[in-house]
């Protein structure tokens, strides 16, 4: 088959989304395929920056130079050879390759995919999130009520869909790479040591997690706290506070994940939260908000702890209740690890793969069976 994946915008920093569609590609072109993923710079509904001084629009002015004259590199990614990487100045249907399958990876990839001639391929919605967050809710919407299949990544997203009317889903969750994210330090080894990434988008609700974080630090000054992220160290992170700015993966699995007894997540809402479950594989007992995508493999009280989001004070205690608690953390944090430990990128690709086959077979009718495959 001959595969496209089109992608929102240029790969500068690690993006969740981003890294999924590069694990699908290794893996179908692993098992015979041709895939070509294409960046565009912009869509029709691209957010617009705000530039409020000076400094903000040297910065965009930056942005738009390098967005034009560089040709990123995501090193953060290994990716096979094999792929065929396209940066392109916009979602057209004129810079998308002829093929069998394409795919919108974002909600304001699906216009673009639904205005391309049938050469294109047959087309597909990647959903890895409920993106009200980034556009409106009647345009997110009327995304997931295309009449296109889509494959969505989590059981709340599939139950979302359910909600709009949606007949033609196949829930298939995101894999992992058990051969980067491993255990290396016993779990019950771990000394006192919270880890969370750190980011300024609104949903990720970080604030949240300093103020749980700075809780725990309370009850406990001993325990040490290491956060990481894409963006710069915050002003007003305290000194006791480690950060990272972008740390390599391999640093990531060795000096935060397996050095770490508990990972906090703070997110008011998550498609999935591949960084949550990559700790739990390195050995980290999980505390979180109850954020959607964390259900699909942490239940409260058998692999982590969950809280309602926006509860800084109840996520803080659910932290300290770990600290306070060995026994139970490794207990926790082993259940997820073990739960996990079948999740793999191969399965989910040829999961993919056969949906496909099917589809181009016209073996699932169209409107498509709703199917809910097992984890």
């Amino acid at each position: 088959m001959r595969i496209t994946f089109l992608l929102p915008c240029y790969p500068w920093v690690p993006i969740g989304g981003f890294r999924v569609v590069y694990e699908y590609a290794n893996k179908l072109v692993d098992r015979g395929h041709n895939v070509s993923v294409v960046h565009a710079r912009r869509t029709r509904y691209s957010p617009r920056p705000a530039v409020s001084n000076l400094r903000g629009a040297a910065r965009e002015a930056k942005n738009w130079l390098r967005e034009r004259l560089v040709r990123p590199a995501p090193d953060w990614q290994t990716l096979d050879k094999r792929i065929q990487m396209l940066f392109v100045p916009r979602a057209e249907p004129k810079y998308i390759p002829d093929g069998d399958v394409l795919f919108a990876t974002a909600w304001h990839t699906v216009a673009p995919v639904l205005e391309s001639p049938d050469r294109k391929g047959k087309k597909l919605y990647l959903v890895q999130h409920y993106e009200t967050w980034e556009g409106s809710k009647d345009l997110v919407d009327a995304t997931w009520r295309a009449p296109i299949h889509k494959v969505v990544i989590a059981k709340w997203l599939f139950e979302i869909g359910k909600g709009l009317g949606c007949q033609d889903m196949t829930y298939i969750p995101y894999g992992l790479d058990h051969g980067r994210y491993r255990l290396l330090t016993p779990i019950e080894d771990r000394r006192p040591r919270v880890a969370m990434m750190f980011s300024t988008l609104q949903f990720k609700a970080s604030a949240d997690g300093v103020a749980a974080l700075r809780l725990a630090k309370q009850r406990y000054p001993d325990v040490e706290v290491v956060l990481f992220g894409v963006s710069r160290r915050p002003p007003s992170l305290s000194d006791w506070a480690e950060y990272y700015e972008n740390p390599p993966q391999e640093f990531l699995v060795k000096e935060i994940y397996n050095a770490s007894s508990v990972f906090i997540c703070s997110s008011l809402s998550e498609g999935f939260f591949l960084p949550a479950a990559e700790a739990a594989c390195c050995g980290c007992a999980i505390v979180s908000t109850d954020n959607g995508g964390i259900r699909d493999y942490v239940q409260h009280e058998v692999a982590g702890l969950l809280s309602p989001p926006g509860e800084p004070k109840l996520l803080g205690e659910n932290l300290c209740r770990l600290l306070g608690d060995e026994a139970l953390r490794v207990r926790l944090a082993k259940a997820c690890r073990e739960f996990l430990l079948p999740w793999t990128w191969e399965d989910r690709a040829l999961r993919l793969e056969r949906l496909l086959l099917d589809l181009l077979n016209e073996k699932v009718a169209e409107p498509l069976r709703v199917s809910v495959q097992p984890s």
